[in-house]
């Protein structure tokens, strides 16, 4: 489960300041939503996937046995 700063304190940030779990978290959950975002919800979630790609996407830093290289999120 998703344990971090809600969607107004982060609304508040650059998302250049948001940490990767927070990226991760929204991205998620916007796409789920994403036929019924209106306009401002649309932008939010491009500046999101943006800021992703800047970082060069999200990828796990190791792998083991139990774990592939796939992002698993709460």
């Amino acid at each position: 489960m998703y344990v971090g700063r809600d969607m107004t304190e982060l609304s508040m940030l650059p998302k250049s300041k948001w940490n990767q779990d927070e990226l991760a978290y929204f991205h998620h959950s916007l796409q789920q939503m994403v036929p019924y975002l209106n306009q401002e919800g649309q932008t939010i979630h491009r500046e999101i996937i943006e800021e992703i790609e800047n970082r060069g996407g999200l990828h796990r830093q190791e792998t083991d046995y139990t774990h592939g290289t796939e992002v698993k999120f709460d």
